[in-house]
């Protein structure tokens, strides 16, 4: 069978059998939007399309099909894992033991004049001028940037964990420059 007879026999089985594989599709994400599940079984058909070309035939495509949705499935719960995993780094991060955000707040919370607000901000850039080159460009990234440690992590191609031990090393130097300091 040429290419032009596999598409067209393609396109014939997706216009019958569409509503039946967006159903399917949404039995497993019930959770995720309507929209979801269509632009899986899209994804399919085009990566389907663009392989009908292929020379080898496709003995049962109803079979094919489905087990190519499945697959795509599985994709998309192994990207969101990856995706969730980061984002609990990224609130782990936010921790108090790893943010100046307290240190601030208590700056700003308490009755202190702003001569005495100034100095603590001094002795904060102080502080941060002091870390090693690795450690200061988490700080400045996460606490002035609010930059995430997932997108640093890609950009940097540092791991997230290593990030974190930056991170944490340094707001213990932070701190203990602070109460040296005051």
């Amino acid at each position: 069978m040429n290419a032009m007879k596999r598409k067209k026999k393609l396109a014939e089985f997706f216009r019958t059998e569409y509503g039946k594989l967006v159903r399917y599709v949404r039995r497993f994400i019930e959770d995720a939007a309507d929209r979801d599940a269509e632009d899986i079984v899209q994804d399919v058909i085009v990566n389907i399309f663009d392989k009908a070309d292929v020379t080898i035939p496709i003995e049962n495509l109803a079979a094919y099909v489905y087990r190519s949705l499945k697959n795509k499935i599985v994709d998309m719960f192994r990207k969101k894992k990856k995706s969730h995993h980061i984002s609990l780094d990224a609130e782990i991060a936010k921790d108090s033991d790893l943010s100046l955000a307290g240190l601030l707040q208590d700056a700003h919370g308490s009755g202190e004049s702003e001569a005495e607000k100034r100095e603590l901000y001094a002795r904060l850039y102080d502080a941060v001028e002091s870390l090693n080159p690795n450690e200061q460009a988490v700080v400045i990234a996460t606490e002035f940037e609010g930059t995430s440690f997932g997108r640093l992590s890609n950009e940097w191609k540092v791991p997230i964990g290593t990030l974190l031990a930056r991170k944490a090393r340094a707001i213990r130097k932070i701190k203990q420059k602070m109460t040296e300091g005051g």
